[in-house]
């Protein structure tokens, strides 16, 4: 690997960098996400029952690991994106890069705000229930609610409890293009480098539930290691050479070891107990190794553009991340109000799907008639336009 002068492929030429596959990641790591979130029952008869212990707790129990993957892709494409405006114009228009993510992540993130503080209470009144908010307004208007979530815990309202993760991005989007902007490119790897020992050290020393899955500089690893992905991606010749001459059987080792990782990581860290500062280690390499795969290797094994559905879904995941426990709420009011029960069929079938189908649908509507507003708008803000 060259140090001094980085290989750029063709695509990284393109003004606009768009990789179909990379939409079907997102709708991936949503659904896994949403699985996590889902199967909610207050029955003893449903908790105790073989059925939901198998897809709840067994299938389904490290959904979470979904949060972890967005956070790999957002630091590889906010990274490739930058080191491309960077190689081509010898300079980041960190202005424009700020606005562009405020366009983005802003309208949304406050409108759920608004939601979980003002709304959610109101309606939960209305209902008979008591309002029993333990979150702070101030950590939600600063993002810095994850401060807030290892501090007091999850939020009463369930559509703030997923804002944490927007948080700690909008963290990374603050100091990561300065530091892009100053480090020479052929430095980068060295920022990475140092950056993912600091997140292992803090984690080492912060062993405990909250820290290590909430807290910046122990989510940070996820971030940073996507983003030396895309520094590879567009840096290493061999390893594209290496990715696109693979074999078959080389092309599905990300993918197993990442699905065997899914379902025993649990049994993984209980066997292995020092291994647990490690595990973002482990599920974000193999997390890139999966991006690059579907960024570089066209004609690989696995593409997810042959899922059109998928690819389809992707513009509207942000949306559907922010909005699903809006839509499992719902499903959950509506539904129980109708069948008046709470058993396997319902919990495991009906709400779920019911659920899906209706977050599906308030994100499409919250894109073409919200969203996609600010996202136009994003197009007077970019690099090659300054």
């Amino acid at each position: 690997m060259s140090t001094s002068t980085p290989y750029i492929p063709n695509r990284a030429m393109e003004k606009s960098s768009y990789f179909k596959n990379i939409d079907g990641l997102r709708t991936i790591c949503f659904l896994m996400v949403f699985c996590f979130h889902s199967f909610t029952s207050k029955s003893e008869a449903v908790l105790n029952s073989g059925a939901y212990g198998i897809i709840k707790n067994s299938i389904f129990s490290n959904g979470n690991l979904g949060v972890n993957f967005f956070f790999v892709l957002s630091g590889f494409l906010i990274t490739y994106l930058l080191i491309i405006e960077k190689q081509t114009t010898s300079k980041i228009n960190l202005v424009y890069f700020w606005i562009r993510r405020i366009l983005r992540i802003w309208p949304l993130y406050f409108f759920c705000v608004f939601f979980g503080f003002f709304l959610f209470p109101v309606i939960k009144s209305y209902l008979g229930q008591t309002p029993q908010e333990t979150a702070h307004l101030i950590n939600y208007l600063t993002f810095t609610s994850n401060f807030d979530f290892i501090a007091n815990g999850r939020p009463d309202a369930s559509i703030l409890g997923i804002l944490w993760s927007i948080s700690i991005e909008e963290q990374f989007y603050l100091v990561w293009p300065v530091f892009l902007l100053v480090i020479p490119i052929r430095y980068y790897w060295l920022l990475f480098v140092f950056l993912i020992a600091f997140s292992l050290g803090y984690r080492i020393t912060h062993n405990d539930y909250y820290h290590l899955e909430f807290h910046t500089f122990s989510c940070m690893n996820d971030l940073v290691t996507g983003s030396f992905a895309a520094w590879l991606c567009l840096s290493c010749a061999p390893l594209e050479r290496f990715l696109i001459q693979s074999s078959k059987s080389i092309q599905l080792i990300p993918y197993v070891l990442f699905t065997a990782y899914f379902f025993l990581k649990d049994e993984l860290m209980n066997f292995i107990p020092l291994l647990v500062p490690y595990e973002r280690i482990i599920s974000s390499v193999l997390m890139s190794w999966i991006i690059l795969d579907q960024v570089i290797n066209a004609q690989g094994i696995f593409r997810l553009s042959r899922f059109p559905f998928l690819i389809k879904s992707g513009k509207y995941t942000y949306g559907m991340y922010c909005l699903h426990f809006l839509g499992i709420l719902v499903t959950i009011t509506i539904v129980k109000s109708i069948l008046h029960k709470d058993d396997i069929l319902t919990v495991l079938f009906i709400e779920p799907i019911g659920s899906l189908v209706l977050t599906y649908l308030i994100s499409v509507i919250s894109y073409r008639y919200f969203e996609r507003y600010f996202l136009q708008l994003k197009n007077n803000f970019t690099w090659y336009h300054s």
